[in-house]
């Protein structure tokens, strides 16, 4: 298979791996995490992190947002109402139009609210915002989603900041086979080997933060999210093997001494 290039809205990226900004000890760190990932794309909470406010530290003093992608998130946002308002602030901010929607359920496990979620893209693509949507992982709210006119489908692997890994490889493997969307899987990565397996399994890139903002080592980690990335990708365009319960000899028995 010859790999395509990562695009979004139209745009084309080299890096398939976004990052966060939040849970970082510092602005610094922030930055720091961030090249080492060599992310082209990263989230921000409007709600949450100071972008406008000049009189402090702000996230623009340290990611040159000429340099890297800024993609406004509404991080916090439990309602469409609350959601669609956050994101006509960034666009008035920054004149972001490429933006990651996410409307929460509830407060312990911050599932999606996905009826809140479609309303919230019909209406904002509408006004002409490009919506990358977090989203269960449900294949027929992927679909209905897709046709509500997001640029990209972006279900959880687990809930936000769990750590726990894919823990439905089937319905991922379902809305690959279904979009030609970018599936970017969203929330629940843990370590390394997580985000190869989202890779392998066919999804356009992964979005990570607290797995890595929140390890021993972030700039360690964000190097290891970066080459897993990377190699999870060349596994999937290379063709794994066919799976067999029986074993395979490495070599024939042709011209067996």
């Amino acid at each position: 298979m010859v790999d395509k290039k990562f695009k979004i809205a139209n745009k084309k990226f080299k890096s398939r791996l976004i990052v966060g900004t939040g849970k970082y000890k510092s602005f610094n760190e922030c930055a720091k995490a961030i090249k080492s990932s060599g992310a082209e794309i990263v989230t921000v909470a409007v709600r949450r992190v100071n972008i406008s406010n000049k009189n402090k530290a702000r996230l623009m003093d340290y990611i040159d947002p000429k340099k890297i992608t800024y993609l406004p998130n509404t991080a916090g946002c439990f309602t469409a109402e609350d959601a669609i308002r956050t994101l006509r602030l960034a666009r008035e901010i920054g004149g972001w139009k490429l933006v990651k929607l996410e409307v929460l359920g509830d407060k312990r496990n911050l599932f999606p609210e996905m009826i809140e979620t479609l309303r919230s893209t019909e209406l904002l693509t509408k006004e002409g915002f490009k919506v990358m949507v977090y989203c269960n992982d449900d294949p027929l709210m992927a679909k209905r989603l897709e046709s509500a006119g997001a640029v990209a489908i972006m279900p959880l692997a687990a809930p936000i900041g769990s750590g726990l890994g894919i823990q439905n490889k089937v319905n991922i493997k379902i809305i690959r086979k279904q979009t030609k969307l970018p599936l970017i899987i969203d929330a629940g990565l843990g370590q390394a080997s997580d985000a190869s397996i989202a890779m392998e399994l066919g999804c356009d890139g992964v979005l990570i933060n607290t797995a890595i903002a929140k390890a021993k080592n972030p700039i360690q980690m964000a190097e290891a999210m970066k080459l897993a990335v990377i190699s999870g990708r060349k596994s999937f365009l290379s063709g794994r093997i066919s799976p067999n319960l029986f074993g395979s000899a490495s070599t024939t028995n042709k011209g067996i001494i």
